[in-house]
């Protein structure tokens, strides 16, 4: 396991605890946000949620550069939103791995090029070289052995196969005091074993195989994302039974990730996270 120089909170954040997360707050993810389980993306600020989410899909489709007959991996695909988008719009079938059983009960109900599988990426049991394209939107943040998810996704991937990751990053040169009530309670409170910057994830992708073809830093027009969230969650806790149980139900292991939308909103806003959109191809 390589996380040297990373953000590494203190406590356990394995792939059990994070399928307990998105099972535990199943409901309040698609209440407050719908099936995509990604940041929006927004151009000029007008556009709607389900604008924004779906552009945030286009940018990653435009990476990838999907071919008819493409097999491609999602990795970490949550209820199979984002699958769902890129087949309506072209010819290639997509095999999709959630942790969360209750994404799984969703995502199964895709459309028919689409297959959900519930394993972890880190004993996923997929054929060596067999797919043309890979994407992690948002899922790598929760490997705890980062330089094994680069050396996966190289090994099921073809030889000049493109690789597409969104990722939560550490901020360049982020003071001691950023990390240790923005960036550390955020890992913990969101089940994140470790948060790499632009550069770990540069260096650990290199290392499996891969040429960096592309970078984009999209923090600014992704960090609406968390203000919307919020208010979402303020007025679900007065309107909405089920997001008040979840929140204040002693049983719900998960509910400090709600601690963790302000300190996303300062975070992204300071520089403290940036999220940053790869692209790599196989060597």
């Amino acid at each position: 396991m390589d996380n040297i120089g990373m953000i590494v909170p203190d406590g356990p954040a394995t792939a059990a605890h994070v399928a307990v997360h998105y099972d535990e707050l199943d409901i309040a993810y698609r209440r407050m946000w719908g099936d995509h389980v990604h940041h929006g993306y927004w151009r000029d600020g007008s556009e709607t949620v389900e604008q924004a989410v779906a552009a945030l899909v286009t940018l990653v489709e435009q990476r990838l550069a999907l071919k008819p007959g493409h097999k491609v991996c999602d990795i970490g695909c949550g209820y199979g939103a984002t699958a769902a988008d890129l087949l309506s719009r072209n010819d290639v079938s997509i095999v999709g791995l959630t942790l969360s059983a209750a994404q799984q009960r969703v995502a199964m109900d895709r459309d028919a090029g689409f297959k959900c599988l519930l394993r972890d990426w880190m004993d996923n049991d997929l054929e060596t070289g067999a797919y043309d394209r890979a994407y992690a939107i948002e899922s790598s943040e929760h490997m705890a052995d980062k330089a094994r998810f680069f050396a996966e996704a190289r090994r099921i991937l073809r030889p000049d196969g493109r690789l597409v990751v969104c990722a939560w990053l550490e901020g360049e040169g982020v003071p001691s005091w950023q990390a240790r009530y923005l960036l550390l309670p955020i890992c913990r409170e969101g089940r994140l074993p470790s948060m790499g910057s632009r550069a770990d994830y540069i260096e650990l992708a290199a290392n499996a195989g891969f040429a960096l073809a592309g970078y984009q830093d999209i923090s600014r027009q992704v960090r609406r994302t968390w203000s919307i969230c919020l208010m979402r969650l303020l007025k679900g806790l007065v309107t909405d039974r089920e997001i008040r149980r979840l929140a204040f139900g002693r049983t719900t292991q998960s509910r400090d990730f709600m601690l963790s939308l302000p300190r996303l909103i300062i975070a992204l806003r300071t520089g403290a996270m940036r999220y940053g959109m790869f692209e790599w191809k196989a060597r």
